[in-house]
């Protein structure tokens, strides 16, 4: 086995950082990674200042939020170079679409540079597409340097892009002077820069594999009670900004006050510094992350595995008895001519898979398809939350927009660190959470369809929460069934579910439901631009309703498949590597 040192496999991904504290000071880089790859939310604040500038109609300012939503969610080719490129060049990358899109964009709102419309759409893909890259690298990194907490770290990087809005809605309110060209030019280069100044940190490191660490266990406690604390603050902030009229020194104030809880991650590797823990009496490991060695295959490979797969190590219990006499009594079986025991070609359930091999099994489309009932059509309700609130006489949906970007963050956090607790205690599947949200979400369809104003903000609180687990729980799911090898690429053509569910769910069927009544009601007008009442978007709010239904049944028959799976992932109370895995 190759040592810590990269090269091999990882395609030059640089030498593995040994040591406890390292992990926690790229979790804590990876929260202001995660805050500037929210960059394609903010798409509504300088919307307005394009159509104008410009001169576009509503049709073509349409467009350009089809280039925002495929530049944030297409992120495929991250993926594949996650496994071949180290974090800190990802991180460039993404910086430099950033810098490229979002300043091209800035070129042509401020008049600079006169262009034509195919090239700001597509610098705005490029622009939002930096997203996609900076998201890939601080999930990777992460997932694998904390293996065996992959739900909570999941809960944690993902929740802190949904309250990215809020922090670049605090920053446009207060120290850019609600200037969309100053955001734009806060896009282009403070992106770039807060990703240089990070990108060292965001690096793999020796994984955490003490599974009875308590002292880990309250660091992410207290890293997930101070990402509410923010998420919380955020939320109260904005509708303060919005409703009250803040002096510049008030407006400073609560700024300074944002970052220094952006920055409250940091404290636990300072903690670590100040007050190190005794180190434990162990033999020195020579574990390191499978992205940065060579892996065996074919032939090489087999003659490699010892005949009885139960004696070999695995690092989530140490010893695993059971599957010994398992094997053992199979053998023996063989032998004696009772049983025909075939090598199994292929991974199975649990251990590394690439792309192709997952391509091809049945739980991975599952999953995608449990993904897309969820996420699909949540994101219907989030792309016309604006509307709904109108069509309802809900005015202010400002406070719409944000009551929903807090309960996305807390039911992120929530799905994380909930699905972690029950798949160790219980050995209980993460998806069923997904289906228990999903039956919630009929619900809330339902609550929605009644076009009720004292309903609005109960229902857009219970579908902020829902979505917001989709997403945390259907991360270390994929990690959990396909393994970490191929994950960033998984988990990118997961996230595809997005804008393919706003193209069916939101553009053809509550566009053109809602552009329908609108007809109705401006009997005469030639381009009606509002509707009101319920009927806007009761159909569709039926016809997600009834997605969800089938999510859920989809869902029941997906969990039924992989409860094995996470009986012997989990069967000793914490995360534990397959025999065949390959990643440590």
């Amino acid at each position: 086995m190759p040592g810590g040192g990269g090269g091999g496999g990882g395609g030059g991904l640089g030498k593995v950082k040994a040591g406890s504290r390292p992990p926690w000071v790229g979790l804590a880089a990876a929260v202001w990674v995660q805050v500037a790859a929210g960059s394609a939310y903010v798409f509504p604040l300088y919307s307005h200042a394009i159509k104008e500038a410009l001169g576009y109609n509503q049709k073509s300012l349409t467009m350009l939020g089809v280039a925002n939503d495929v530049g944030e969610n297409v992120g495929l080719v991250p993926g594949v170079l996650a496994n071949r490129l180290p974090p800190w060049l990802i991180l460039l990358i993404g910086s430099a679409c950033a810098f490229f899109g979002f300043g091209t964009v800035w070129l042509a709102v401020t008049k600079t540079v006169a262009m034509p419309y195919w090239v700001l759409w597509i610098a705005l893909c490029i622009g939002t597409n930096s997203s996609a890259w900076l998201g890939t690298a601080a999930l990777v990194t992460n997932m694998r340097n904390f293996p065996l907490s992959r739900g909570t770290v999941a809960g944690l990087i993902k929740g802190y892009v949904a309250v990215s809005a809020a922090v670049y809605t605090e920053a446009f309110n207060g120290m850019l002077n609600n200037s969309p060209t100053n955001l734009l030019l806060l896009l282009a280069l403070g992106i770039p820069i807060a990703c240089v100044l990070v990108m060292y940190f965001v690096r793999p490191c020796t994984p955490s594999l003490d599974e009875d660490n308590s002292t880990e266990h309250s660091h992410f406690v207290f890293t997930q009670i101070s990402s509410v604390v923010l998420g919380a603050y955020l939320m109260v902030a904005t509708i303060l900004g919005d409703t009250l009229k803040l002096s510049a020194t008030i407006t400073y104030l609560l700024f300074g006050i944002m970052i220094l809880l952006l920055l409250s991650p940091l404290a636990i590797p300072i903690k670590m510094t100040l007050y190190p823990s005794k180190p434990k009496d162990e033999k020195p490991s020579t574990i390191v992350p499978s992205y940065s060695t060579d892996s065996l295959s074919g032939a090489d490979q087999e003659s490699a595995e010892p005949l009885l797969r139960g004696t070999s190590n695995t690092f989530g219990t140490g010893t695993n008895d059971s599957d010994e006499a398992t094997d053992v009594d199979l053998l023996l079986a063989e032998g004696e001519g009772a049983v025909n025991l075939k090598r199994r070609k292929g991974p199975r359930r649990g251990d590394d898979f690439t792309f192709g091999e997952a391509l091809v099994k049945a739980d991975f489309w599952l999953l995608f398809i449990v993904y897309f009932c969820g996420v699909g059509t949540g994101v219907t309700a989030l792309n016309n939350l604006a509307q709904i609130g109108i069509a309802v006489g809900a005015n202010d949906t400002t406070v719409l927009l944000c009551l929903f970007g807090f309960c996305n963050f807390v039911g992120r956090i929530l799905g994380g660190s909930v699905s972690e607790y029950f798949v160790r205690s219980r050995m209980l599947p993460r998806p069923f959470w997904m289906m228990c949200t999903q039956i919630i979400m009929v619900v809330t369809f339902l609550l929605f369809a009644t076009g009720l104003h004292s309903l609005i903000y109960v229902s857009t609180t219970l579908l902020g929460i829902c979505y917001g687990v989709q997403f945390a729980v259907m991360i270390p799911t994929v990690s959990e069934l396909f393994g970490l090898k191929d994950f960033g690429l998984m988990y990118n053509f997961m996230l595809m579910v997005n804008p393919i569910g706003a193209f069916f769910f939101s553009a053809l069927l509550a566009g053109y439901i809602y552009d329908k009544e609108a007809a109705r009601q401006n009997p005469g007008v030639l381009d009606p631009s509002n509707c009101f009442g319920p009927d806007c978007f009761r159909l569709t709010f039926y016809v997600c309703a009834i997605v969800c239904c089938c999510g859920t049944l989809i869902c029941l028959f997906f969990i039924a498949r992989i409860k094995p799976v996470y009986q012997m992932l989990y069967a000793s109370g914490s995360f534990r590597h397959p025999r065949h895995q390959q990643l440590y």
